[in-house]
């Protein structure tokens, strides 16, 4: 294995179109990834969608630290969430990447990961929960949680 094969840093994501899992070098984001499948664009400058079956994947796919946000449609604290973590993965993209996952849609992952309030962040590193957010937190605190749990 060459340096560059393995200092790339990588993510598997869902495409938002066909639901194909596509793996991504995030440090080429400027090329414009595209779907394998149905060739449309990978946009990783903005939460991602997560699904419980394919949460894992991604979330052990990524050589980036990954931001999962449990949240549901209806929840005020969770819309309010929204923009910051909008800002945050066009911010950091190529550098974490951010997931959100619908509470009520996906009712899997929210009860493995011991999930019990939304909104919930939790940030994974190399697969694992390196920390966790309950409730609203503004982007500063945010920031600071990934920074902290940084290697």
């Amino acid at each position: 294995m060459s340096a560059a094969t393995t200092n790339a840093t990588t993510a598997i994501v869902a495409c938002q179109f066909c639901d194909t899992l596509n793996r991504v070098a995030l440090d080429r984001l400027e090329d414009g990834p595209k779907c394998a499948e149905c060739a449309k664009p990978l946009l990783l400058d903005r939460p991602v969608k997560g699904k419980d079956e394919h949460l894992s994947k991604v979330i052990s796919g990524a050589t980036v630290p990954v931001l999962v946000d449990f949240y549901a449609d209806w929840c005020g604290p969770c819309r309010m969430m929204a923009p910051v973590l909008d800002e945050l993965a066009r911010e950091r993209a190529g550098q974490l990447l951010v997931v959100k996952v619908n509470s009520d849609q996906n009712p899997v992952s929210p009860q493995h990961f011991g999930v019990r309030g939304i909104p919930t962040l939790v940030l994974f590193r190399d697969g694992q929960e390196v920390n966790r957010q309950v409730g609203f937190a503004p982007k500063a605190q945010i920031e600071r949680m990934i920074d902290a749990s940084a290697r």
